[in-house]
């Protein structure tokens, strides 16, 4: 059985279960470098965290352990589904992590009908396979679960391009850690056209 812990938190140390395959945790030497800096920028503590392509909830786990106000991982695999849900239960953090079995364009497109539903901070970490021009559509579809200071990270293999953010994400920095490259963006006002 694959595993991956937890990196600080209350949570510190403890194991995930991780799906046989198809999933590709980010590693946890990223998470402390990634989360260190989410921190310094008091994108953690009290935020609402939206974890896309889920995988085991690893990224979703970590911000609650270390103090998000809650979080909803949306993946849909259903063994992985099974997988987050036991992690967030085995945890303690069950209450404050909604799994959601579904494609994240389906989930996205049920946003703009939601408007419980705005976000503090968003992961995107899909396969690394998703091409170019879906990941540019996602990005787009975020708009209406944004908040007005709401922080995107998108991570990615370090060569690919970075993402096309549409006009209302300004992107604001790039970090490479091994072979991983992770964006991010700040939610800068509305639009609706794009921008490299």
């Amino acid at each position: 059985m694959m595993m991956t812990r937890i990196v600080a938190g209350s949570a510190k140390g403890r194991s995930l279960r991780v799906p046989k395959s198809g999933t590709r945790p980010t590693s946890g030497r990223v998470r402390e470098a990634l989360f260190s800096r989410l921190e310094h920028l008091g994108y953690i503590a009290d935020c609402r965290v939206l974890d896309l392509f889920s995988g085991c909830g690893a990224l979703a786990l970590e911000a609650l352990s270390r103090g998000a106000a809650g979080a909803v991982c949306v993946e849909c695999a259903p063994s992985a589904v099974k997988i987050i849900a036991e992690n967030a239960e085995k945890l303690g953090f069950g209450p404050q992590c909604e799994v959601v079995g579904q494609k994240v364009s389906s989930f996205l497109a049920g946003c703009a009908a939601d408007p419980a539903r705005p976000y503090d901070l968003v992961f995107l970490d899909p396969p690394y396979d998703l091409p170019q021009a879906c990941l540019t559509d996602i990005l787009q579809a975020l708009r209406p679960c944004l908040l007005s200071d709401s922080l995107v990270v998108a991570e990615r293999r370090a060569t690919d391009p970075k993402p096309v953010w549409p006009v209302f994400l300004r992107a604001c920095d790039w970090r490479k850690w091994g072979d991983t490259g992770v964006w991010t963006a700040k939610f800068c006002g509305s639009g609706n056209t794009m921008e490299t």
